[in-house]
């Protein structure tokens, strides 16, 4: 499902903390930049690769909410995750149209 920033963080507060996952799937050095405070760094090529299994929740329904840069890598990364049998997977698209906190 297609989210943007302003529903993707209304999301996270109703969720509440540990009740989804916050993926940044941008590479080390953009996370290493900043970051939305949360997030857990799985690189877009390691989820295409099918790895992360030691990031990604057992639990095919728990929410898992990923973001990247500009919203380009999310679709792909959305589709390999739904196709790993992931219920509930929300694209909010780039950081780029994040504009609450940042951690660095």
């Amino acid at each position: 499902m297609i989210i943007d920033a302003e529903t993707g963080r209304k999301l996270m507060q109703e969720l509440g903390e540990g009740n989804f996952l916050l993926l940044d799937i941008r590479h080390p050095h953009e996370y290493a930049f900043g970051h939305i405070p949360g997030a857990v760094l799985l690189d877009n090529d390691d989820i295409l690769a099918g790895k992360g299994e030691s990031i990604l929740p057992k639990d095919l329904n728990f929410p898992i909410i990923i973001y990247c840069r500009s919203g380009a890598r999310t679709k792909r990364s959305a589709k390999n995750l739904e196709e790993r049998g992931y219920t509930k997977v929300y694209d909010m698209g780039g950081i780029i149209d994040w504009s609450f906190e940042i951690e660095h």
